[in-house]
């Protein structure tokens, strides 16, 4: 598992634990702090990055929830699974509020989508990428012109295959 899938993964699952414990922030640092130590040892330098995420998301968490309730209005905030809702804060807090240049919008859907996946129920994933998809066509698509991870990759292979091809002068 890549180091900064990694340390996303130990964000989700601190927020989803101070989310369960009612959002006692004094208990967050505690949570955090366990959790690194438990899931991430040779991790440290993504700590930095593991304690942005909550920082982020926790003083955005008003206006993140507001997003959700404006880009999932079937399904009140208090109605989408612990698991899901952490996902979703932690995608969107990437999405609007991180930097792009760091996390291209587009991977961050996508990581948001795999966490759903690990560690939400049979359709969370689904959920996730509507939620997220929705709100990266409302603020215009940023990143778009990014490629994603497979064109990178198809690009890379075609212009070693033109290298391999081509005569040496």
């Amino acid at each position: 598992m890549a180091s900064r899938h990694l340390a996303r993964s130990i964000a989700m699952q601190s927020l989803f634990e101070w989310d369960f414990n009612k959002g006692d922030a004094q208990a967050l640092n505690k949570i955090v702090e366990r959790n690194k130590k438990e899931f991430g040892p040779g991790l440290e330098e993504e700590y930095s990055f593991i304690d942005r995420l909550i920082k982020g998301v926790i003083e955005n968490a008003s206006k993140i929830d507001t997003i959700i309730a404006k880009a999932a209005p079937a399904w009140p905030i208090e109605q989408i699974t612990a698991v899901d809702r952490a996902v979703l804060r932690l995608g969107l807090y990437e999405l609007l509020f991180g930097s792009h240049e760091e996390v291209p919008p587009k991977v961050a859907i996508n990581e948001a989508i795999e966490l759903a996946k690990a560690f939400g129920g049979e359709s969370s994933g689904k959920f996730v990428n509507g939620v997220l998809g929705t709100v990266y066509k409302e603020i215009g698509e940023p990143g778009k012109e990014y490629p994603t991870r497979e064109e990178l990759a198809n690009k890379k292979k075609e212009e070693e295959q033109q290298e391999a091809g081509s005569p040496e002068e």
